[in-house]
């Protein structure tokens, strides 16, 4: 039985259409993607804001707010909480050249009305927490914006957003590259120094998706291990990546198992979880998957997640702790292997 709780965005299960092509599989509404959400044993659901209120640009705030309270019922049904709302800044026109960074104040005005929004539904849905993936946040053209400007555009908007709602936290998930070319919060470390210019640090933190990390050439334990030393990680998206190039968002550990080993160590050692966070997955099924196999990548990277903290809860810290203290680094490194190939 897994120490965790597992939450689960609807567009992990989508209809196989990308960058290069174009749909493979049909889709699925959003009640029957809940039932079986449940079912895998997920605990919590991820929300962009028209994931939750689709038609949402042309509805009143009461409406919005009503429509939310619709699918509130709908989580209650099937015993699911609501883990966090996301504006969707990056599929607007307002937003092709940013929307908290936009040279254009009415591009700016837009992407925090989408903001105060999704403040309104996560408060219908019942949860405190409002992510930002700043997809579009940075230049196309290096010289259109300043990054002393843009960056202080962030912190105003989050500002704004801390002081429109006192109780919702706004949590950066950070990445290095695409859509744009040059980011200005690519790294968790960028998020801490974000959260600390605020008007509240206290309620602005991070959420470490392992892809992201990897596209920054970086090690995704040590990201989240970094964001945990400040108190700041509010959740986690797990995925797995192959190498440095678009964001694949393949299942949990099939790339470096490892690597996955290690954010799930990292997450065991230090209580994530004992303050309500959820483990979350951000996984993409291959554009072969079938219709009928629309949800094994979410089984695959739940079975390989709950594996890996089996092997945490069998590793022999005071056999490990003797070999660092005696730099036996090669014998702790075959020790981690044999670990992971059920030899030990």
């Amino acid at each position: 039985m897994s120490k965790f709780k597992f939450s689960v965005g609807p567009w992990n299960v989508h209809t196989g259409a990308d960058s290069y092509g174009p749909e493979t599989r049909q889709p699925i509404d959003l009640e029957t993607k809940f039932a079986k959400f449940a079912e895998l044993g997920f605990s919590a659901i991820q929300f962009h804001d028209d994931d939750a209120v689709p038609d949402m640009n042309n509805m009143t705030e009461e409406e919005i707010k009503e429509y939310a309270r619709g699918v509130k019922k709908l989580l209650d049904k099937y015993g699911l909480a609501a883990e966090f709302v996301a504006p969707r800044l990056w599929m607007d026109p307002h937003t092709k050249d940013g929307g908290f960074m936009s040279t254009r104040k009415e591009d700016r005005e837009f992407a925090l009305w989408r903001a105060y929004r999704s403040i309104d539904i996560a408060k219908e849905l019942g949860t405190d927490l409002i992510v930002l993936w700043l997809a579009r946040e940075g230049t196309l053209c290096a010289e259109s914006k300043s990054p002393v400007w843009a960056t202080k555009q962030l912190v105003d908007a989050i500002n704004k957003m801390l002081e429109y709602d006192p109780k919702i936290r706004v949590c950066i998930e950070p990445k290095p590259n695409e859509p744009i070319d040059r980011s200005i919060c690519g790294t968790m470390g960028h998020v801490m120094a974000i959260s600390a210019a605020t008007i509240d640090p206290k309620r602005v933190g991070g959420n470490l998706e392992s892809a992201h990390a990897i596209l920054a050439g970086l090690d995704p334990a040590n990201e989240i291990g970094f964001a945990l030393a400040f108190d700041k990680l509010f959740t986690v998206h797990l995925n797995d990546q192959n190498g440095i190039r678009y964001d694949q968002d393949k299942s949990f550990g099939v790339e470096n198992l490892r690597q996955a080993f290690n954010q799930v160590k990292v997450l065991a050692e230090n209580n994530y979880g004992s303050k309500g966070e959820y483990v979350g997955l951000d996984v993409k099924a291959m554009r072969t998957t079938s219709d009928e196999d629309s949800y094994e990548h979410l089984k695959n990277s739940l079975a390989i997640f709950r594996a890996l903290e089996d092997k945490v809860a069998r590793y022999d810290y005071d056999y490990a702790n003797k070999l660092i203290a005696d730099r036996k680094f090669e014998q702790l490194e075959m020790y981690t292997m044999n670990l992971l190939m059920g030899i030990q």
